[in-house]
């Protein structure tokens, strides 16, 4: 087969086994399991192939016109370059990871049928982005990984957690996409054509009237998609779904599309030195944001929603200093180590027999019940923390390198401005991200808390994925940098000695001070017996004493936190813990801003239709009402009543008959 057809196969499949699963899940349900599995898995070696057919810099460019549309067609194209390549293979790979998990996982849910398909058609819509060379069907990948993730993050609707969950992802990223489709058709409009490789000569050429605005347009609907500031808050609330939805989401589909679409179309944002400069604010916001708010969450998915927010910032940091290169290279790794982050919490969570123990504050002694959970999430943290020589220092290392290049002035892609705050955030957030990931393995692993019960070992299908998404968390950066430049433009990926010395530098004080502060309060909560002291006043967010940490704090904003009597984020976090652990009041602010606003404007609309317009209505029945309920007392049903009328009105008649024939 040609390169090009195998590449149409590889979203193609994953497509026919939704299409399958959903008609044979009710009446074959023997099919379903082989239908989930397989058609990811021949994706997933077709995806390799065609990347080692492409080899990095052999362009796959085809393309065939759908319809006649006017005078911007619309096509079915491809464009697959070494980007492509790569994040085709890391989709397919950490899907078919996923419905493996997921056969162990949801072994007993009667809905799992329908889950299955829906995974698979996620799969299909993000490989469909990926590979496509229109942007009007890559728009269609877009906007069907947004309605399968409401129908996912929602899959299990009997908890009202997860019905808002759901809603309000859908709501938040239709926020974004709407300036996104403007800013697809205004770009098109400049361009002439919604091919990209044509955009990308009419930005070549200086054909954009209005580069500013289309890339501020664009720049919104990444914002929803890859849960970035101010548009990031439905996704830690979209913890509440299954946990293997939460490892596709974050490490392979949806909100890496976002990141992936600026980097496919980067020279329309560097055309603008303000939307690089915006992009840049935007990321060093995220970036410190998730990582204070990561530092003082309670649910272990909920810190790893943070953490995705947070390297996702790292990605369009990268982006911003003009380095896509560097943004993909760290999305491939962050692919790997997150998946594996959030696959070994579904196995802590499938251990507790209940997704509500996800709490890190009633967390003890998982080490020995869970120990492939153990091992591998070890691997994913220290890979999350940029330790060497796990993957992630080096692909934080080429964000933090690529930065440090713009702003000394090494390289002019984009304004030294950029630069800085990319270097100056992305370090900060190092420090961060080894203090949540440290204080994550500590409660989770080393905990305090009360002892779930046992429910048995895990299945097999389970542990085994554990194992094979620890390799690429431990070697994929190595093995990217010396093998893969090709793939990345060609640039020269190995760490830079100043940004190693001071990422690394930071990541390690992060984790050692994260440490001490859980040594002393572990020290301090043994010396005050659990629940001899009154309960930790509402609000008291300062240095953490043994009264505080012996006791239960009362539920503040939306989220009832029980913390670890050896939480060392409060310690660390001071004032700041209870502003952090509500995601610093961004949905209390929207609320007021948005939600409320709309309420009134329909409670006010609502009185006007019933009050005025009803009104209305109802006086122009009165009167047909008022003469009706006359006509209906006249019809007695008395005989000589009716003659008797008939009488005096022929009398009536005959009088005014007589009176205008006198006159006349």
């Amino acid at each position: 087969m040609t390169t090009t057809t195998l590449a149409v196969l590889v979203p193609l499949l994953p497509f026919l086994g939704a299409a399958a699963g959903l008609l044979l899940g009710r009446t074959a349900p023997g099919f379903v399991r082989p239908l989930a599995v397989l058609p990811p898995l021949v994706a997933l070696a077709l995806a390799a192939v065609v990347a080692v057919r492409q080899g990095g810099d052999q362009t796959v460019n085809a393309a065939t016109e759908l319809t006649p549309t006017g005078s911007v067609p619309i096509e079915l194209a491809l464009y697959i370059d070494g980007f492509a390549a790569l994040v085709a293979v890391l989709v397919a790979f950490v899907a078919t990871c996923v419905q493996i998990y997921s056969t162990g996982y949801l072994r007993d849910d009667p809905r799992y049928p329908s889950y299955a398909a829906l995974v698979s058609l996620f799969t299909s819509a993000m490989l469909l982005v990926v590979y496509s060379g229109d942007l009007i069907v890559l728009l269609v990948g877009w906007e069907i990984m947004g309605i399968c993730s409401y129908f996912l993050v929602g899959h299990y609707w009997e908890t009202p957690e997860a019905r808002a969950a759901s809603l309000k992802a859908f709501l938040v990223t239709k926020l974004g996409d709407v300036p996104f489709l403007i800013g697809l058709f205004a770009l098109a409009t400049d361009a002439g054509s919604f091919r990209i490789t044509k955009v990308l000569d009419a930005v070549a050429h200086g054909r954009l009237d209005h580069p500013t605005l289309i890339a501020l347009l664009l720049l919104a609907g990444v914002a929803g998609k890859s849960a970035q500031f101010p548009l990031h808050t439905w996704l830690p609330d979209a913890m509440a779904g299954p946990t293997p939805v939460s490892a596709l989401i974050h490490a392979a589909t949806m909100v890496a599309a976002g990141v992936y679409f600026i980097a496919r179309l980067l020279p329309v944002f560097e055309a603008s030195q303000a939307a690089m400069v915006v992009l840049a604010v935007m990321a060093a916001v995220t970036m410190i944001g998730s990582g204070l708010a990561a530092l003082a969450q309670d649910d272990i998915k909920r810190v790893l929603a943070y953490s995705t927010i947070g390297q996702l910032g790292y990605m369009t940091g990268a982006l911003a200093v003009g380095d896509r290169g560097a943004a993909v290279f760290h999305l491939l790794s962050h692919g790997a180590f997150k998946a594996l982050l959030f696959l070994a919490a579904g196995v802590i969570i499938h251990a507790a027999g209940t997704n509500s123990l996800a709490a890190m504050s009633r967390m003890k002694d998982l080490s020995a019940r869970v120990p492939d959970a153990y091992w591998t999430m070890t691997v994913a943290l220290l890979a999350l923390a940029a330790i060497p020589p796990f993957s992630g220092f080096f692909s934080k290392e080429s964000v933090l390198g690529a930065a440090e290049h713009v702003a000394t002035g090494h390289t002019e892609n984009a304004p030294g401005a950029a630069g800085w705050i990319t270097l100056v955030a992305g370090l900060l957030t190092a420090l961060l991200t080894a203090a949540y990931a440290t204080r994550l393995w500590l409660l989770a692993f080393r905990g305090q808390g009360t002892e779930a019960p046992d429910h048995g070992r895990q299945p097999l299908t389970m542990t085994v994925v554990l194992w094979v998404l620890a390799a690429p968390s431990l070697a994929l950066g190595a093995f990217s940098y010396r093998v893969l430049p090709d793939w990345f433009d060609g640039r020269d990926l190995t760490p830079t000695l100043t940004t190693s010395v001071a990422g690394t530098g930071v990541a390690l004080i992060g984790g050692i001070v994260t440490y001490a502060a859980w040594r002393h309060t572990r020290a301090v909560t043994a010396r005050v017996p659990l629940g001899a002291v009154a309960a930790h006043p509402e609000g008291d967010a300062g240095l953490v004493e043994a009264e505080a940490i012996a006791t239960h704090e009362p539920a503040y904003g939306d989220v009832a936190y029980a913390p670890d009597p050896a939480d060392p984020g409060r310690l660390l976090l001071g004032p700041l813990h209870r502003h952090a652990a509500v995601g610093f009041h961004m949905d209390a602010l929207y609320t007021a801003a948005f939600v409320r606003p709309v309420q009134s404007g329909a409670t006010l609309v609502r009185f006007l239709d019933r009050e005025v317009v009803e009104t209305y209505v109802r006086g122009a029945g009165t009167l047909p009402r008022w003469l009706g309920t006359a006509v209906r007392r006249a019809q007695t049903g008395n005989l000589q009543t009716y003659v008797s009328a008939l009488l005096a009105g022929t009398v009536v008649l005959a009088v005014a008959v007589v009176l205008v024939a006198t006159g006349a």
